[in-house]
């Protein structure tokens, strides 16, 4: 038998994430101080007790996730599962950079800081309330892109990730994307 894990990509955030499982393992809570550590912040109050609006920055969200993947990790360490007997890691989008920690291509500290470093990349390409991303269920990539390109409406509007055949995720500045 093989174990995999595999890891969530940006969206999954929520306020509070990752904060039992602080509290009931040292390895976890070691975990989240290490990210605060590194990125000079307390990136673990912001997922606690802060605002979503926070959480959800780009600069914020892709750091928490995946210290709370590192943190689920390292519960799932002390209840008794070798991680050194996991055979696969993978990750949704960001996800990947979980599953690259995880496997120990990159320490916790050096991913913590790249992520901080990606994310602000990326909300500095896309200034906050300009761009936007919305997931369509249920329609192909190829309906979808036909539909993106209708709505764009001399605005970027595009299909930019086809997650599986009922879920495409189409982005582009927030008026096009909310026409489509």
């Amino acid at each position: 038998m093989s174990i995999a894990f595999v890891f969530p990509g940006q969206g999954a955030q929520v306020i509070g994430m990752g904060q039992a499982l602080a509290n009931a393992y040292p390895k976890s809570r070691f975990v989240f101080e290490e990210g605060d550590e590194a990125l000079n912040f307390n990136l673990s109050k912001l997922i606690w007790d802060g605002e979503i609006e926070q959480l959800t920055l780009t600069e914020n969200a892709q750091p928490a996730l995946m210290a709370t993947s590192m943190a689920s990790l390292k519960a799932m360490e002390e209840e008794g599962i070798r991680i050194e007997t996991v055979k696969f890691f993978a990750g949704h989008s960001l996800g990947e950079y979980s599953a690259l920690c995880a496997a120990g291509a990159l320490n916790l500290a050096d991913t913590a800081k790249l992520l901080r470093l990606r994310g602000k990349s990326m909300q500095k390409a896309v200034p906050i309330g300009v761009g936007a991303m919305a997931a369509i269920l249920g329609l192909n990539f190829e309906l979808v892109e036909k539909i993106a390109q209708k709505a764009s409406q001399k605005q970027v509007c595009q299909a930019a990730n086809d997650n599986d055949p009922n879920q495409v995720v189409i982005s582009g500045n927030c008026e096009a994307v909310e026409r489509a």
